[in-house]
């Protein structure tokens, strides 16, 4: 909606790891180029995360992430903070993990909160190796 538009996605982005540290096919910036075909793939190891530093502060209203099956996370834990404070628990999430060759979409209603950086940590992988894929993450709400 023209009320909500995306605040999350030129911003700088942060990400715990990349599969096999092979960027161009795996890294962060394909959480956000729209397609279908290209993902963040996490490397394995336990509570993988994304971070977000908005250039302003935004007012956050709903969180848009899209897994592969298989490779979600059964609780995602959301933090945020002003600038210069530290990282506050906004909320925790439960993300449905669809069958392994789906993918999966949900869009979270966040407590709306004003934030400059948003945290998202997948504390509960599916796969075994603990490893996350995204295909898509928007944020949205609003610039202040």
């Amino acid at each position: 909606s023209p009320s909500c538009p995306r605040v999350g996605g030129a911003c700088p982005c942060r990400v715990s790891s990349v599969l096999n540290r092979d960027v161009k096919q795996f890294g962060k910036k394909h959480m956000f180029d729209r397609s279908e075909e290209t993902c963040w793939n996490s490397d394995q190891g336990t509570c993988q995360w994304v971070t977000l530093d908005f250039p302003r502060t935004v007012k956050v209203s709903q969180l848009h992430i899209q897994f592969q099956g298989g490779f979600s996370s059964r609780l995602c834990t959301l933090e945020g903070c002003r600038a210069g404070e530290g990282l506050v628990k906004i909320s925790d999430l439960y993300p449905e993990d669809i069958n392994a060759m789906q993918i999966s979409f949900a869009a979270f209603q966040v407590e709306e909160t004003v934030l400059d950086k948003l945290k998202i940590t997948f504390e509960n992988s599916t796969d075994f190796f603990g490893r996350i894929v995204v295909y898509h993450l928007g944020v949205l709400g609003e610039r202040l």
